[in-house]
């Protein structure tokens, strides 16, 4: 004998009575959907994408700015393109946040793809779009800012030591050219780098943020092995106030360039080889250590509420300078929903 319950019949509104449902639970994504004037993007959007439809007779393309919106839920929950087309046709609230309705078609992975390699060229631009906005609002202070850098890992490859040298200095193995195909999956631009025990393969994100509300104001994106403090001459601006930075940001040539910009320097106190921290070094970094953690928060946001988004799965430098600019745009915009709730509250 079954225990089951009887399924009733289906109604004309059930999408509708279970659509208000996900908006009363405030999920992230209605959250973000309700913060944020997606309009706005809608001018760099349309400058970036091809007006063409698909062909002669083809399918007018979707909308740019829902299609947007689905870059956002791909970065914000780090799916693969094939990932994205899945769960935005399976999970009504997906559908709910770009806008699409069960009688809509849900783009597909490859339509996806591309969207993405059309406003990559662009993605500077929406990032410094909403940057005036936050601003505007006055979000992005004068009180200090923060520089720091997070790996980003991308798929290991699973090259010969040979070949593996061949590419530290700039050459194409010669294996990896005699296939088209071979050369596709392969990343001649990520790097190897260790960082204590860790061994990282990839890219790294640098970012200045504001020290009062975490928001990323700029980022340089490079290959793994590139040093911290190589980048801080390009992110670092007259007008910032102070610096904060772990100590190794610490140099005389940093010291140097700050003092030339007139940013007053709240570096932490490094210790050498004989010449430990007196009490006073010790006292002061810990002073400091209270204002510079706070981009640490940055980084575990990327990794613990956007679903470990510092790790990527694109192929070359482009690819995923894209994918990180997205990624720190996409953060932004969830930090900056935060501020405005917890505001109102």
């Amino acid at each position: 004998m079954s225990h089951y319950k009887q399924r009733r019949a289906g109604g004309f509104f059930d999408e509708h009575h279970r659509r208000a449902e996900l908006m009363q639970r405030e999920l992230p994504l209605h959250r973000l959907d309700q913060r944020i004037d997606w309009e706005t993007f809608r001018e760099d959007l349309e400058a970036l994408v091809s007006k063409e439809s698909a062909g002669a007779g083809g399918r007018p393309r979707h909308d740019v700015v829902m299609m947007f919106k689905v870059l956002v839920v791909q970065r914000y929950y780090n799916l693969s393109d094939e990932q994205t087309e899945l769960q935005i046709a399976d999970r009504l609230s997906f559908q709910q946040f770009v806008g699409l309705t069960l009688a809509d078609k849900v783009p597909d992975e490859k339509t996806i793809w591309l969207f993405r390699n059309e406003i990559g060229k662009g993605i500077r631009r929406l990032f410094e779009r909403f940057d005036r906005q936050l601003r505007a609002q006055g979000l992005m202070g004068k009180h200090g800012k923060i520089i720091d850098a997070s790996f980003v890992d991308v798929p290991r490859q699973r090259n010969s030591r040979e070949d593996n040298e061949k590419i530290k200095h700039g050459e194409v193995p010669e294996s990896f050219t005699q296939n088209e195909n071979v050369l596709e999956q392969k990343d001649l631009e990520a790097r190897w780098t260790k960082k204590g025990d860790e061994t990282h393969y990839g890219y790294k994100d640098h970012v200045k943020a504001d020290s009062k509300s975490k928001l990323i104001e700029d980022y340089v994106v490079t290959e793994a092995s590139v040093h911290d403090s190589q980048v801080a001459d390009d992110l670092v601006k007259k007008g910032d106030g102070e610096l904060h930075a772990d100590s190794a940001y610490r140099s005389e040539v940093m010291e140097a360039m700050l003092a030339g910009k007139e940013v007053a320097s709240q570096i932490h106190e490094r210790a050498y080889r004989g010449k430990a921290l007196t009490d006073e070094q010790k006292q002061s970094n810990r002073a400091k250590s209270k204002i510079r953690v706070r981009i640490e928060h940055i980084f575990g946001q990327m990794t613990n509420t956007m679903h470990d988004g510092l790790k990527l799965k694109y192929i070359g430098f482009k690819r995923n300078a894209v994918g990180i600019g997205l990624l720190n745009l996409v953060y932004n915009m969830v930090r900056y929903e935060q501020i405005v709730r917890l505001h109102l509250a």
